[in-house]
Parts: C-alpha cells; structure tokens; sequence
C-alpha cells in the first residue's frame, strides 16, 4: 500500500478492451475532469480515471505525502484493473503523479500524455496556485475550491454556461472531500522551488506529449519541459487555459489521438473532428 494515502483511490472506469489508459486530475478537480475524455476514449482503450487523495471518494492523506506516494497508489489502482502496460495522461499535478509512475514502472509505461505542465525550475513561484492554495484550504476549507476551479479556464471559457456548471458538480462534492489532505498535495507533496528532480526526466524512453494552453500561466514554461524530456512533441491550444482538455475536449482528443495514432497505440478508425464555435 502507497504510503501517507489511508486506503486504495478511488476510481471511475469506462471501456472493458483495449489497452489501458489512466486519468489524474488536477488541483482542486477531481477524476470527473476527464468526462469528455474517458467518454471518448473508452470507444477504444480501457479507461480509468482516479481520484486523488482528499478528493471525491477516494480516502485521506497524512503529512508527508509525496508525488511519488501518489504515483504508487495509481498504479495499485491499475493493478485491480490490469497489468497490462498503460498509457499514462496527467495534468497539472496529475502530470508530475504520471511523470512519476512512468520513472517507477518504465515497463509498463506505453506512453505519457501531459497538459498543464511547466519545468517548474524555470517557472517563477508566483505564477503557481501551490504556494498559497495550500494555507487556504487550512484556513477556508473547502470553501476555497470555488475560486481556484475558475482559475484553471481562460477567461473567454469562464463566459461560456459550462464553466458554471462544472463548477458545481464539483461544489456539490465538497462534503466527501477533506480539505487538509488537499492542502498536503498542494504544499507537501510539491514541496518548495525548485521542485522538479532531474532524474524524474532523465532516462525517458516513451512516446511523450505535451498538450498546453496559451492562456495557461504555466504556457512558457512547458517549453522548458519539453526540452528535458527526450523527444517530447508539444502542441498549444490557442486561446485555452490550464483545463484546456474542458474547455475544447474536440481539440484536445484530436492532439491526443493522432499521437497515439503516429506511435502505433491506436487501433479502429479515427474520424477527422468538427470543430464547434464558442460564443464571441
């Protein structure tokens, strides 16, 4: 069992063929961000998205929580699911949980699919939520989430009706969330700046993609991560902010998709997508 997480995560999971891939959210989401994706996706792959600790139904965590705890409990989740090797999608802290999933199980690592993600050395603290989100969560409680949920969309997705609404269903869960290991993920387990280790990108050997929005404040420096892993692809979303696979889940599978298609990891048809227009 993962240390500092009191119990297995716990998870959604669509699609029973195909390989596997595996969903982690971001703060302070929960594995519902990923409902376009697991909806679509399940069509081909065995889907699973997980909720981390303190969110949804998954169980607390204790001080001293660590990535790497994290990343462990994802793959006990994948354990009762399959052992198959999986492809590995994360965003935001979900993209250093599945960085670090594939540096513990290289083997079972297809390939690693990553938004919302910066090379943090290089990305100046006060363009990341962690540093103040954590104390907030200990003070507010979960009345912090609201605020900081809007603050992942770019501002002309925070116009749309969807915003709102995905707003609330994760509102409407704050009763089964605890607000003090959300904190630990915010401050504990990403810890202070510097915080990306070297060796967490050295030795990469899968298919890597980076998928960013240009609205997304950590934009700038999912270039410098693209340059640590070796022959990492980076696509930006224009105009999308840091939940940029919510915002435009048309544009973001697509990206995703012809990745898995060009490194042979995609089995049926793929369809060229319409492209719906966001109100002005």
């Amino acid at each position: 069992m993962a240390p500092h997480i009191n119990g297995p995560l716990y998870r959604e999971q669509l699609g029973k063929t195909g390989r596997p891939v595996v969903f982690v959210h971001p703060n302070p989401l929960d594995h519902s961000c990923w409902i376009y994706q697991m909806d679509h996706f399940s069509t081909w792959y065995r889907c699973v998205s997980v909720d981390l600790p303190g969110y949804g139904k998954s169980p607390t965590a204790d001080p001293g929580l660590t990535i790497a705890d994290m990343a462990q409990a994802c793959w006990e989740v994948m354990d009762e699911v399959t052992r198959d090797p999986a492809i590995v999608v994360g965003l935001s802290v979900g993209w250093h949980t599945v960085m670090h999933m594939a540096h513990q199980q290289p083997d079972r690592t297809l390939a690693i699919i990553l938004s919302g993600c910066a090379y943090r050395a290089s990305t100046p603290p006060g363009r990341d939520g962690g540093a103040g989100a954590g104390p907030a969560f200990l003070e507010q409680g979960m009345a912090a989430r609201h605020p900081r949920i809007l603050g992942l969309y770019s501002r002309r997705f925070r116009e749309t009706d969807l915003a709102p609404y995905f707003d609330e269903i994760l509102v409407e869960r704050n009763s089964w969330a605890d607000a003090r290991s959300i904190a630990e993920i915010y401050v504990g387990a990403l810890g202070p700046y510097p915080r990306d280790p070297e060796w967490l990108f050295e030795g990469v050997k899968k298919p890597a993609l980076i998928i960013t929005g240009s609205e997304d404040g950590s934009h700038d420096g999912a270039f410098a991560l693209q340059e640590k892993i070796a022959g990492c692809e980076l696509v930006t979303m224009e105009g999308a902010g840091h939940a940029c696979n919510m915002e435009r889940p048309w544009e973001w599978d697509s990206q995703a998709l012809r990745f898995l298609v060009k490194h042979g990891l995609f089995e049926g048809e793929l369809l060229e997508p319409s492209t719906p227009t966001l109100p002005a």
